[in-house]
């Protein structure tokens, strides 16, 4: 029961904003399931990826998804994504978990920054796509995380993107980026009990089908503060909890 509940969070999270799904999986692996850092972030790209994927559909479906974008900002971040998640084994636990915390408070913060409106759409510049995907490759080496939380606020703040269709591409951003990562990290599969991050993932899968669609029609401005809040909340407990102690 406990395993679908937290796949049901997940899914919802991905499908109404579009990011955040591997920053609530990691802490979620972690104290409920009580997985290290490094099996709790893979196996947190396991089931982001297969959430993603799920709440893609309708997006494209609705034409809310800017491919050419998201297939670069993966492409350009596969350096970084890769690099860091071949040499994760190697980094201290406290330290894995001290920039999980920081990255968490980052995305609250980003997450109560309100969208621009009408303003027409911009292209997004080189530097601004390179910059970008080496952050996002980054993210998701090290921690797990798609890294749709930076991109959604990059897409709409700077660039005018209508809030639905950044998520949208936030999306198949976070997709592509969790399975380099996941094989990438091919070496700590056999180390995982695969039980409940299976469950979850269906769980998640369902849930983010059915939130996706009703996405559009729901208050996103609100959705996102209330992630917000529990972020700051998730980064203090396990500093203090998980770093500290």
């Amino acid at each position: 029961m406990t395993a679908l509940a937290s796949g049901a969070f997940i899914g919802a999270v991905l499908g109404f904003i579009g990011a955040g799904g591997a920053m609530v999986s990691v802490p979620i692996f972690l104290y409920l399931f009580d997985f290290t850092p490094i099996h709790a972030t893979t196996a947190a790209l396991a089931v982001v990826f297969l959430a993603a994927v799920a709440g893609l559909e309708p997006k494209f479906k609705s034409k809310d998804v800017l491919v050419k974008e998201a297939v670069i900002i993966w492409a350009l971040g596969l350096v970084t994504n890769i690099g860091f998640g071949l040499v994760i084994t190697k980094i201290p636990d406290q330290l894995i978990l001290l920039g999980f915390s920081l990255v968490l408070i980052a995305a609250g913060y980003s997450m109560l920054k309100g969208p621009i409106k009408e303003r027409p759409e911009k292209s997004m510049p080189i530097w601004a796509l390179v910059v970008l995907s080496l952050l996002v490759g980054t993210l998701t080496g090290l921690f797990g995380i798609g890294g749709g939380f930076l991109a959604i606020p990059v897409l709409v703040l700077f660039f005018h993107t209508p809030q639905n269709k950044a998520a949208g591409t936030s999306l198949l951003i976070i997709a592509l980026n969790c399975i380099t990562a996941f094989f990438a990290k091919s070496s700590i599969w056999p180390e995982i009990n695969w039980r409940y991050p299976a469950v979850i993932a269906l769980s998640a899968v369902i849930v983010s089908r059915f939130a996706s669609k009703l996405a559009p029609k729901s208050p996103t401005v609100h959705l996102r503060r209330g992630f917000a809040f529990l972020l700051f909340i998730l980064a203090a407990f396990t500093i203090l909890v998980r770093v500290v102690n």
